[in-house]
């Protein structure tokens, strides 16, 4: 299988040919159920947020070279525990779980995955395990009636009957058990001991990690999808098994037996779900994957960020769906617990265009001749959805010519709902659109072949 490879924090994603299928049935009706839903609001928060940088990863001087870039006014050292300490000053007091739910239903969502621990070890949730964590006094928000933080939004989502996705990441960069103070004081992203030598720090670990994922499995209801990041521990390298499998299959016989579970980039029976990060792949896959990507230029919050504009959020997502994928859709909060202005703006610019064409999205899946040029073809039954994207200043052409294989009965344009004159020949489609109100176009029309 692929190795996992970062550059500049972008992971590769196993490739389609060595994708294992789930065995048990529940898991796969959930898992068909899950890739229509096609758009989830992905989140990166933690405390670390407060210094601007990205998320975790200059903690690791192993991946200095790209991730230590924006730490330009003290020593990386100072920086290293001004980080860990963040927690001790978090007070997002914005923070309103029912107020993000309410925008992302707005905006076409349909399912949340947060980062309810990334590789810093800070727990998002009210874990037992340590006191690295939202709920604990150290931490000023600790007073909040949201302190939960993952237990408001999963609460508030699901009111909004949107799905849960879990992300969790498998190295714990906190733990005394993965990078021990005695081992060194310039870690790589990995383990920093032999794990051979010292057998039982490891199974603390271990131990530490089942406890942690075996919580968000049985105290925080339904989850549709455990999301495992940090495709590095596994146990081809290093020997960094953390027995996946004793932890999911408990969940799998106990509370959750629909469990989907991506344990990103590592292949194999528990990546259920493939992860392109910050790309598409070239052709269209006919296995689960999501890509996951930004509204801004980063995952983590930056005080400067520069935010795709609602256009390209749908052409990004038509790329997307046309090759039969799901769109997670990463917004970074604010230190203050507020989403930021910007990328606010163009959300609601997406859900502004979903609220009218989100039936040639949700529960579709691949068609042919799946995406030329500007053009993007999605399927549901025997019904066809060729979307045509507009670029800026772009117009309809008044003679559109379409590749259809099969035989069209009638053609509805779906922003005003009226029929299109065609004409069919082989392998083509010839519409009339000279009739067509070019002046509340915007984006993407799409055009509904039955």
């Amino acid at each position: 299988m692929k190795k996992e490879m970062i550059q500049d924090g972008v992971h590769s994603y196993t490739e389609e040919e060595r994708y294992v299928p789930p065995k048990e049935k529940a898991v796969q009706e959930h898992l068909d159920w899950f890739m229509g839903l096609k758009l989830g609001l992905m989140m990166h928060w933690a405390p670390g947020c407060q210094l601007g940088t990205l998320e975790s990863w200059p903690l690791s001087d192993g991946d200095g070279s790209w991730s230590q870039a924006d730490v330009d006014w003290t020593d990386i050292e100072t920086f290293k525990q001004q980080y860990i300490d963040a927690n001790k000053t978090f007070n997002p007091v914005r923070f309103r779980p029912d107020r993000w739910a309410e925008l992302a239903e707005e905006c076409g969502f349909k399912y949340l995955l947060f980062t309810t621990k990334h590789h810093d070890g800070f727990c998002m949730f009210d874990t037992q395990t340590t006191d690295y964590k939202i709920t604990d006094p150290s931490c000023p928000f600790h007073t909040s009636p949201w302190a939960d933080i993952t237990r408001s939004l999963y609460d508030e989502f699901r009111k909004r009957g949107m799905a849960i996705s879990v992300y969790f990441s498998k190295p714990d960069w906190h733990s005394d058990d993965y990078w021990h103070r005695a081992f060194g004081t310039a870690p790589t992203r990995n383990v920093n001991y032999s794990i051979e030598e010292h057998p039982e720090m490891w199974e603390r670990f271990v131990s530490y990690t089942h406890r942690q994922i075996e919580e968000l499995g049985t105290r925080y209801g339904k989850i549709d999808c455990l999301w495992l990041d940090g495709g590095w521990v596994n146990p081809d390298n290093q020997g960094q098994d953390i027995r996946l499998g004793e932890i999911v299959n408990k969940l799998r016989s106990g509370p959750q037996p629909h469990l989907i579970v991506c344990d990103r980039t590592v292949g194999g029976e528990f990546e259920n779900i493939v992860t392109p990060e910050k790309e598409i792949p070239e052709r269209p896959m006919n296995i689960p994957w999501e890509t996951c990507t930004t509204v801004g230029d980063r995952f983590s919050f930056h005080y400067t960020d520069n935010f795709k504009t609602g256009r390209q959020l749908v052409h990004l997502l038509l790329n997307v769906v046309s090759r039969g994928g799901n769109l997670a859709l990463n917004v970074a909060p604010q230190p203050d617990g507020a989403l930021p202005a910007g990328a606010v703006a163009s959300l609601r610019d997406l859900g502004r265009w979903m609220r009218i064409h989100g039936e040639g999205i949700y529960n579709t899946t691949i068609a042919e001749p799946y995406f030329i040029r500007n053009i993007r073809y999605t399927a549901k039954g025997d019904t066809r959805y060729i979307f045509y994207l507009y670029e800026d200043c772009a117009a309809l052409p008044l003679k559109l010519h379409l590749q259809f294989s099969g035989k069209a009965h009638k053609i509805r344009l779906m922003r005003t709902g009226q029929e299109v004159p065609f004409e069919q020949h082989e392998g083509e489609l010839l519409l009339d659109t000279s009739a067509i109100d070019r002046n509340t176009a915007f984006y993407a029309d799409c055009f509904v072949v039955s």
